[in-house]
Parts: structure tokens; sequence; C-alpha cells
């Protein structure tokens, strides 16, 4: 009885690191001290956060906003599982996934949208997200002893954030760098020349659908 209540709570915990980390990253930490990091040549990087939170907090009880906030993220995850993306982290009203193949986060900003219109739909309260994506290298890792998550960091991960803070509401703005790896299969608005806080001025596109095969 003993034993069996031994693995229950072994795999108890074991869920509970796999809500924290990708399975390869945890089997690494379980088996080695040493700091994680690893370079990756090409990750597609999503910011999404909501349009107008602070204003939304403003009218809103705690209780109601964590809720709120809770329904919305817990779709979003249902979504990166169903498309095979990796969920980083949320950072207050902001929302972070990437994978290695763009295709799979163009699949899921689009998703994004629509669900968020069925949830408006069904439930009342009028959201909108604003959604980024870069594409480029990143330097992925764990850091720290405690409260560690997996992260990522770069250039890469500094312009999809910029690419979200400087978009529209409603709207899916990629770089140049993720419109060329999607333009064959997916639709686009050029947008004007863009002002980007810390990158100067910019090419940038809105992600509009996928193009219909002949």
């Amino acid at each position: 009885e003993e034993h069996s209540l031994l693995l229950k709570e072994q795999e108890k915990s074991e869920r509970l690191l796999l809500n924290i980390l990708p399975k390869p990253i945890a089997d690494r930490l379980k088996a080695e001290a040493a700091t994680i990091a690893d370079g990756f040549s090409e990750v597609t990087i999503l910011f999404a956060d909501i349009v107008d939170f602070t204003g939304l907090s403003s009218h809103t009880s705690p209780e109601k906003l964590v809720e709120l906030l809770n329904k919305v993220f817990s779709m979003f995850d249902q979504l990166a599982e169903k498309h095979g993306a990796e969920k980083i982290k949320t950072i207050g009203d902001a929302y972070m996934v990437c994978a290695g193949h763009a295709e799979v986060i163009a699949e899921m900003a689009l998703d994004m949208c629509k669900a968020l219109d069925e949830f408006n739909q069904e439930r009342g309260p009028s959201l909108q997200i604003r959604v980024g994506i870069n594409s480029g290298p990143v330097v992925a890792g764990v850091i720290g002893t405690k409260k560690f998550i997996y992260d990522l960091w770069g250039d890469t991960v500094n312009t999809a954030s910029r690419m979200e803070s400087h978009g529209l509401a409603g709207r899916i703005q990629v770089t140049a760098e993720s419109y060329a790896l999607l333009r064959d299969n997916y639709t686009f608005e050029e947008r004007a020349p863009l002002e980007v806080k810390g990158k100067g001025v910019m090419r940038t596109y809105l992600l509009t659908g996928r193009k219909v095969a002949a």
C-alpha cells in the first residue's frame, strides 16, 4: 500500500513538472544539474495579448478577471496542444507560444482569433486580441534554481513581442521573415512601413487566412 501511494505521488509530481517544462527538458533537468541552454536556428514565435486589458480590469472584480483569463488561456492551451505548438508562458494578459514550423503558428493564430470570436458570441464579453509573429534563431533553456521555467531569448523573441505591441486589434501581424515562410500557403495584407520601437522602420504583413487550393 505504501509503495502504491509512493507511485501515485511520483506520478503527480511528474504531471506537475510536465505542466511547467517540455518533457525532453524535464528529463534532462532530472538527469543533470547543469544549466540547460540550446540554440535553435529557426523558430516561429507568437505573442498575443488582450486589447485594453487595463480598462477591463478597472471595472471587473479580481475573481471575475482571473476566471475570464483562465477560460481564454485554457482555450489557447487546447489549441497549442491540437497544433503541436509549445506554450512558453503567460505574462499578465499576454500569451507566448512557439513552434519549429511557421505553419503551426499560423494555423494556431488563425484558430485563436476564430475561437475568441466564438467565445464572445457564447459568453457576451467583447474581447479582442493582438497577435504578433516572428521567425528566426533563438536561445532556449532553463535558468535559476527556484520557480524556473523553460524560456526563449534573443532578438527574434523581442521582435515577435514588438509585432504584438505595434499590432492592430483583432489582427495577426507578422514580420517579413515569417511572411517569407508562409506566403505560399496563406493570404496577407501588406502594411505601410512601420516604425517599431528599438527596430526602426520595418516591413510587416497582416495574416488574413489560408489560400484555397486550386
